[in-house]
């Protein structure tokens, strides 16, 4: 009988420790798993910061902390990004003055998104989320400022990262 007991035993402790092991998550499968009240799926979360493929890896993020560096310096260098596009669509336009003003709303953004990075870089959150919390206007604004003219595709997914960016920011702003 004691055998029997023993046995039931060891098989309830390798079954919860396969489980466990199956059900072993990352430090980026955390965050972006409770960002659901920011309007964030966990999809979306991991899409956006496993986009760029240069190490380190996103899933290799050893805790928040660093799934938040990610997400800011990732959106910081969308910034930019889209900066430099919209720079170039306002140089190419026939009229060019809409562009020139989305354009000085991503040049104050790049900005105020790279102070955000080394901050959050640093675990200095205050701040950094707001920054990011206004980034998130920028691509609205910039559809709103461009009178007509065609915004580029850069513009969208600096929105998708920002909103993500502020999501994760926010989310552990609340514990630091």
């Amino acid at each position: 009988m004691a055998a029997s007991g023993l046995m039931v035993s060891l098989l309830f402790a390798a079954a919860a420790a396969a489980c466990g092991a199956a059900g072993a998550s990352t430090a980026l499968d955390e965050v972006c798993g409770v960002l659901g009240g920011y309007y964030v799926t966990p999809a979306a979360c991991a899409s956006a910061l496993c986009r760029d493929p240069s190490p380190p890896p996103c899933r290799a993020a050893r805790d928040a902390g660093a799934v938040a560096a990610l997400a800011a310096r990732l959106a910081a260098a969308n910034a930019t990004a889209a900066r430099d596009s919209v720079a170039a669509a306002a140089a190419a336009a026939a009229e060019p003055a809409g562009l020139r003003a989305c354009l000085r709303l991503y040049d104050g953004a790049a900005a105020a998104l790279e102070w955000a990075a080394g901050s959050v870089a640093a675990g200095l959150y205050p701040g950094a989320r707001e920054v990011m919390q206004a980034a998130q206007y920028v691509p609205a604004g910039c559809d709103g400022v461009a009178a007509g003219a065609a915004v580029p595709a850069e513009n969208g997914g600096f929105d998708a990262m920002a909103t993500v960016a502020h999501a994760v920011l926010a989310s552990l702003s609340k514990s630091h």
